[in-house]
């Protein structure tokens, strides 16, 4: 299961979001936001990460007008690590050397197109395993 969450920036870019779950029969769980009327994206961020750190989801996925702000809001929560990506390799890089569990966009950033493709990549990348990133994301986490 995945959480969702937006501000009025990125509610758009994650109604295409929304679109390509449903297509391929991924379930989430959307946190809101539900409209283009402006919110403060803390409220979202950090409803999507005590999700995922609660264990209630999996991953998560936040977008804001640059994916900055809902970033750093998820970061706070002790066992997130939300990468803000608008490149496909960052996001593959991060799912296998972070094992990250939540993926940031910038709804004003980013088109729909590449949106999709990095969401892609980061869901379908394993994390590695190898004991380097073990250790490394022991010694974020501490």
């Amino acid at each position: 299961m995945l959480a969702l969450g937006c501000d009025h920036g990125g509610y758009a870019l994650m109604q295409e979001v929304i679109a390509y779950l449903d297509k391929h029969n991924i379930p989430y769980h959307n946190y809101g936001t539900f409209s283009e009327e402006s919110v403060d994206y803390p409220e979202y961020g950090k409803l999507v990460a005590h999700a995922v750190a609660s264990g209630e989801c999996e991953k998560g996925i936040l977008i804001c007008g640059t994916g900055i702000g809902i970033s750093i809001t998820a970061n706070k929560v002790k066992g997130i690590r939300a990468a803000l990506c608008h490149d496909v390799f960052s996001a593959k890089a991060t799912r296998q050397h972070n094992d990250a569990n939540i993926l940031a966009m910038g709804g004003r950033v980013v088109g729909p197109g590449l949106a999709l493709e990095i969401l892609d990549a980061f869901l379908n990348t394993p994390f590695s395993n190898e004991e380097r990133h073990i250790r490394r994301i022991a010694q974020i986490e501490s």
